[in-house]
């Protein structure tokens, strides 16, 4: 009977929680998103009749930002591990700051871009070089989606540890929201340095 027990107990703890699948599924269908469009970019590119530009200097800024927003949001998981609260509260508050912080730098880059004329689907949007514009701006557009997705998560999580339920008893919903935080820094790491790096191959 005791066996039958132990079995049943070790199913139970090898399945996947409902909430941490949806999660997986989204980083993988965002990962197929994003490998459709950076596929179709390089296809344009080849085709000619293409202007390349300077990406906007708060592209790094954002870079930097994001990274530093991760180093955080490690310390709040490893901190509610500790169960200590107090850690958790602050990492958490400074990974929100950080991920609003990028928020921020991406749209002086819009602002920036608009300075120079590149926009999304511009009136004359049939020069080449535009469409280049079109396509950097769509990329960078849906990953702050993305981002704001994770902001959103990022919120619900601290103000669930300034009601004490983020702890070392209670990991499920800071392991999910530092799962998905790392996936969008990582992802925009990859976009800038493929948008950085694609107009030169």
């Amino acid at each position: 009977m005791s066996a039958a027990l132990n079995m049943t107990d070790r199913s139970n703890s090898t399945k996947l929680n409902p909430r941490v699948f949806v999660v997986v599924l989204l980083i993988v269908a965002s990962v197929m998103l994003f490998a459709g469009l950076t596929s179709a970019f390089v296809v344009r590119h080849a085709e000619g009749n293409w202007l390349n530009f300077e990406l906007p200097q708060q592209f790094i800024n954002s870079t930097v930002t994001v990274l530093a927003s991760s180093i955080t949001m490690v310390w709040a998981y490893y901190s509610a591990k500790r169960d200590n609260i107090l850690n958790t509260q602050l990492a958490l508050g400074l990974t929100l700051v950080g991920g609003l912080a990028f928020v921020y730098y991406q749209y002086q880059g819009f602002i920036d871009l608009g300075e120079r004329g590149i926009y999304f689907s511009p009136p004359n949007g049939s020069e080449g070089g535009l469409v280049s514009g079109s396509f950097v701006i769509a990329l960078v557009a849906l990953h702050l989606l993305h981002l704001l997705g994770g902001l959103i998560f990022v919120t619900v999580v601290f103000i669930k540890s300034l009601l004490l339920k983020v702890h070392k008893t209670n990991m499920l919903s800071i392991r999910m929201c530092n799962t998905y935080w790392h996936f969008v820094g990582i992802l925009w790491i990859y976009l800038y340095m493929f948008l950085y790096f694609a107009p030169q191959f």
